[in-house]
This record gives C-alpha cells, sequence and structure tokens, in this order.
C-alpha cells in the first residue's frame, strides 16, 4: 500500500478489534492496543485466554463476533493461524484487515482483497503512524 493508502486507512478508521490483545504490559499488542486508544480509535481487546479481563481499561472480548460491528481487524497471531482470523474478519463485514509486523499469509490477503476487503501485512500501525507524522485524533 501506499503512504496516502495507509493515510486514509488509518485515519477513517473508527472500531478497531486487535485479535491476541495481551493484559500484559511486557506483550507488543498491549502497546499497540493502548497506543489505538490513546489516538481516539474504538478498540476492544479480542482474546478468548483473557476474555472479560481489561486491556487498558476495556473489557476483553473472547470473539471477532462479540467485537462486532467493526471497520478494521488487527491480528496478533503467528502467520499460520492469521489467516482464519481474515476469514472470520471477512464474514464479519471488516472494511480492513491490518496484520501485524511478522504476520504474513499472502492467501488469506488474496481471499479479503476478493473480498473488498484492504489488506495491510507485516506492518504495526503504530509505528505508520509515526512514520507518517499523522496528527492527534479527536
Amino acid at each position: 500500500m501506499t503512504d496516502d493508502q495507509i493515510r486514509d486507512l488509518l485515519l477513517t478508521t473508527r472500531r478497531i478489534a486487535v485479535v491476541g490483545a495481551s493484559d500484559r504490559a511486557d506483550r507488543p499488542s498491549h502497546g499497540v492496543f493502548g497506543f489505538l486508544r490513546d489516538r481516539g480509535y474504538d478498540a476492544v481487546p479480542v482474546n478468548p485466554a483473557i476474555d472479560g479481563r481489561p486491556v487498558h481499561g476495556v473489557a476483553s472480548v473472547a470473539t471477532l463476533a462479540e467485537a462486532a460491528p467493526l471497520d478494521m481487524v488487527d491480528i496478533f497471531r503467528r502467520s499460520a493461524e492469521a489467516g482464519a482470523v481474515v476469514d472470520e474478519a471477512i464474514a464479519r463485514g471488516a472494511r480492513s484487515v491490518w496484520m501485524q509486523l511478522g504476520v504474513v499469509d499472502e492467501d488469506a490477503a488474496a481471499r479479503a482483497r476478493a473480498a473488498g476487503v484492504i489488506v495491510v501485512m507485516n506492518r504495526c500501525p503504530a509505528i505508520e503512524w509515526r512514520r507518517l507524522g499523522l496528527p492527534a485524533r479527536v
């Protein structure tokens, strides 16, 4: 994706499900979730292992169905597990899927694009936000 496309996606997205969000402060998903909340996103942590426990003050849910409706699904899962999350994001009507650094599944990305879903892969929204010098959101 071009910088303009990423900028547009980040600035027009409102609700994000962070799949694999952790309540442990030492985990990257915990920090990125907090970053997204601090930027004004309506972010929901999705992780069956911590169902109901808060992440940055937001109660976690076990499934994407509980997090819907969604604009974006941010995936903190192994590449081998990302495809199932992408397929569910498509089924739930997400506008975009964002696979985090190190998460690559070309087949899942192709399925998402074929369904009209925007795909970002092997990148981090927090890093992209800072790299693009995006303004604070309200």
